[in-house]
C-alpha cells in the first residue's frame, strides 16, 4: 500500500483524476457487492461478480441439495466478512496498474522530449 501511496505523490492533479475516474469505471464497487451478497449469496453472485468464478459455480451447483444449502448457507455467512477485503484488494490492484500505465506513458514522455 505505501507503494501506491508513493507513486500517487508523482501524480500531478490531472493524472489523479484519471486515476480515480479508471479506479471507479473498472474497479469494483462495495455496495453492489454487499447488495449481491445479500440477496444472490447463496447462489454465488457476489462471486461472480468478483470474478471468483470458479467457487461461484460451486456454490451454485451446491444450493440444488439441502444438505448443499446448508454448506453454502455458511459459506455466505464467512463471505459477509471476507467480501470488503475483495473489493479493496481488486481496487487496489486497479489502482496500480492505473499507475503503472501512467507512470509508464510520463517517462515515454519525457524521453521523447529529451
Amino acid at each position: 500500500m505505501s507503494y501506491n501511496i508513493a507513486m500517487k505523490s508523482q501524480l500531478d492533479a490531472r493524472e489523479l483524476l484519471i486515476l480515480e475516474q479508471e479506479v471507479k469505471n473498472n474497479g469494483k464497487n462495495m455496495v453492489v457487492a454487499y447488495i449481491l451478497w445479500y440477496f444472490l449469496g447463496l447462489f454465488g453472485g457476489h462471486r461472480f461478480y468478483m470474478k471468483k468464478t470458479g467457487s461461484a459455480v460451486a456454490q451454485l451447483i451446491l444450493s440444488i441439495t439441502v444438505i448443499g444449502m446448508i454448506v453454502t448457507s455458511i459459506w455466505w455467512l464467512v463471505d459477509a466478512f471476507l467480501l470488503h477485503t475483495w473489493v479493496k484488494e481488486r481496487n487496489r490492484e486497479v489502482e496500480a496498474q492505473v499507475m503503472n500505465e501512467i507512470m509508464s506513458q510520463k517517462h515515454f514522455e519525457n524521453a521523447m522530449n529529451r
